[in-house]
């Protein structure tokens, strides 16, 4: 099988490139490196199987050419990162909806499987757990920059399924939750890895707002066999999936197991949305998947705890910081 992933350079797509390079599957990734790294393709850079492309998915012509010469689209291209979102709010409204225009349209002339990469983040401030696909979803105020995202994806969902619904397009819907591992940044407002950094570095773990919201958090390991699994099954097609974990943790307590699993002398430090992101912000409290839906398809569990994916994290995060020393 010939696979294209866009945003094949960032931490998802990285993984998941790995994974069909390993499983014999010859793989393209297309990333402008906004956010990406070819750090995080070291491991398949080298191999005849792996081609990488420097360009934006938004570039029609060359996501013609690779769409063209693949089998399956894996369309993980996206603004993603709350402290991007709430940076450059046009960027992530341009990049999500016309990226995801471009290679529908393409997907669909050349009749390629698509798996759309989504996010818990369509749900918004909806108090109704475990998400369940089909729920209604409570957005904030357009004020609130954070909910551009949440809409920008909920478009590239309608877009997806209506190219399912009218020109039966096999279009798959992986509505990702808060999924960590290796490679993931802090720089663009992920918790867990920046939580890391500051407990190696001894410095303060800052936790925004009252910490006591509660997320999900799945290893990227697994998140990964669920997006594979799904492109794999004949009648994924049409449907959305959340895909993570059901776990909950306070982001307060996430806080005292990696100052805990580091030994560091880290304190932790509340911080108010207004003093993180220099406007004020909208959160919700709880994000919790319903993965039956995923467990009936094709038999998705996760495997992974979030003690053990911390470990990872942590290991790869000494390695890096003592290099730099």
């Amino acid at each position: 099988m010939k696979a294209l992933i866009t945003g094949g350079a960032g931490f998802i797509g990285s993984h998941l490139a790995e994974r069909l390079v390993q499983g014999g599957h010859e793989v393209t990734a297309i990333d402008d490196l906004s956010t990406g790294s070819l750090a995080n393709l070291a491991a398949v850079s080298q191999n005849p199987k792996f081609r990488f492309v420097l360009d934006d998915v938004r570039n029609e012509e060359t996501v013609h050419l690779l769409v063209e010469q693949c089998d399956v689209v894996y369309h993980l291209a996206a603004a993603v990162g709350v402290q991007l979102i709430v940076d450059r709010p046009v960027h992530t409204i341009e990049t999500n909806i016309h990226g995801t225009e471009v290679v529908l349209s393409v997907a669909n002339k050349f009749r390629k499987k698509i798996l759309l990469a989504s996010t818990s983040e369509v749900y918004g401030k909806s108090e109704k757990v475990p998400f369940r696909e089909d729920d209604d979803t409570v957005l904030g105020s357009t004020r609130f920059s954070r909910w551009s995202y949440a809409c920008s994806k909920a478009i590239d969902e309608f877009l997806g399924l209506a190219y399912h619904q009218q020109y039966d397009l096999p279009v798959v819907v992986a509505r990702f939750f808060n999924t960590v591992g290796t490679r993931q940044t802090g720089q663009y407002g992920m918790v867990v890895p920046r939580f890391v950094e500051r407990a190696l570095k001894g410095e303060p773990l800052l936790i925004y707002g009252t910490g006591e919201q509660c997320r999900c958090f799945a290893d990227v390991h697994d998140v990964i066999s669920g997006v594979t699994a799904l492109m794999d099954h004949p009648d994924a097609a049409g449907r959305v999936y959340n895909i993570g974990a059901t776990a909950e943790i306070s982001i307060e307590a996430l806080a005292d197991q990696v100052i805990e699993m580091t030994g560091s002398k880290s304190k932790k430090k509340s911080i108010s949305y207004e003093e993180a992101y220099g406007r004020p912000f909208d959160d919700m409290m709880r994000r919790v998947p319903c993965l039956e839906r995923m467990k009936e398809t094709v038999g998705y569990e996760p495997t992974l705890s979030l003690t053990q994916t911390l470990e990872s994290i942590i290991a790869e995060q000494r390695q890096r910081l003592g290099s730099r020393s």
